[in-house]
């Protein structure tokens, strides 16, 4: 099976406006997405083994992964969070 190197690809295709445009609208979606991906790789579990640990489905985790899940709570997050020992953390920048 061939695998793509995520940043390789990101900065491809952020090359284009459009793309690039949408993505920065989303800025902190990803970046939450990318923070539990890298959580989760580096504690060696599936999807599926989170969304139990956490008290969820898989298709909850797939959705916060995708970074495009809108409307995910801070309750939420915090169960994600309790997996790893960690706690989000919620900042207002000008």
């Amino acid at each position: 099976m061939k695998t793509t190197n995520f940043n390789a690809l990101l900065a491809e295709n952020l090359k284009d406006e459009a793309v690039k445009k949408e993505y920065d609208a989303l800025e902190e979606e990803f970046e939450v997405s990318k923070k539990i991906i890298h959580l989760r790789i580096n504690a060696g579990m599936t999807q599926k083994e989170l969304a139990r640990l956490a008290h969820t489905s898989q298709a909850a985790i797939s959705r916060l992964e995708s970074g495009t899940y809108r409307n995910v709570s801070l309750a939420f997050l915090r169960r994600v969070g309790a997996v790893f020992g960690v706690k989000p953390h919620i900042d207002f920048q000008p």
